[in-house]
């Protein structure tokens, strides 16, 4: 990074911390702020600032959230009755826009890995349990994404809750194997609900 002043480097470097940022899209992204008007920089900036000061995680489900709880935890609308379980926040969203589902979520915040030291206790299963105990849920959709972590994750909290007695369902498969739920398309996700199968 020679050649730029001190506070671009510091910029670019900050930049190309974020994930899937390397240095070269950190000093295009650079480029474009500093040439952008201050108060769309300051905007960024702010909105940064806005987010890391006020979301937190719903003390309900864990989806991300303003206040105690999240908008769909929120909603008296919602279908208590069916608790679907996403790996996190953006799997939630992802389903939410396929709109082929009306009930509640919880957010594990990861999938099992034994490899990376990622166990069941640095997932939100405890809390899953906890919820189930003292609001029965009727069905639990496990959607965790169909990769090798996720796929465990599954078969762990299909075990814990079948232990408890709960109707257990997997969504079908028509993610591809390997993939993740943020990235497929609404039709896809829409079926994956319609069809989803027992465990």
């Amino acid at each position: 990074m020679s050649g730029y002043a001190l506070p671009i480097k510091r910029l670019i470097k900050e930049l190309s911390r974020l994930p899937g940022i390397g240095g070269k899209t950190a000093a295009r992204l650079a480029a474009y702020i500093i040439h952008a008007p201050e108060q769309d920089a300051r905007s960024l900036a702010e909105s940064i600032i806005d987010v890391k000061q006020k979301i937190r995680l719903c003390s309900v489900c864990f989806n991300l959230a303003e206040g105690d709880v999240c908008e769909v935890c929120a909603d008296a609308s919602r279908d208590r009755s069916v608790l679907c379980i996403v790996e996190e926040p953006d799997s939630l969203i992802a389903l939410e826009e396929s709109g082929g589902y009306h009930g509640v979520y919880h957010v594990l915040h990861g999938a099992l890995s034994p490899l990376d030291g990622i166990g069941p206790e640095h997932l939100r299963i405890g809390e899953l349990m906890n919820r189930l105990a003292a609001e029965p849920a009727e069905e639990v959709i496990v959607a965790t994404n169909p990769s090798v972590a996720g796929e465990t994750t599954a078969l762990l909290i299909t075990k814990l809750l079948k232990e408890r007695g709960f109707k257990v369902t997997r969504i079908a498969l028509g993610v591809p194997v390997g993939g993740d739920l943020k990235y497929t398309d609404r039709m896809t996700l829409a079926k994956c609900l319609e069809f989803r199968r027992g465990m």
